[in-house]
């Protein structure tokens, strides 16, 4: 049983070490979605 659970943790170890190195390296696209919102005038103007 303690051999069982020394592979299952060294197991989970390894894809938590595998899944922070791969998010670490992943090269991410910025978003290409154009996003425009209207401002109204008066929030330029002093009061």
């Amino acid at each position: 049983m303690q051999r069982l659970s020394r592979i299952l943790v060294v197991l989970i170890l390894a894809i938590l070490l595998g899944a922070i190195g791969f998010l670490a390296t992943w090269d991410i696209p910025p978003p290409t979605a154009r996003v425009e919102k209207a401002i109204p005038y008066e929030r330029f103007t002093s009061k």
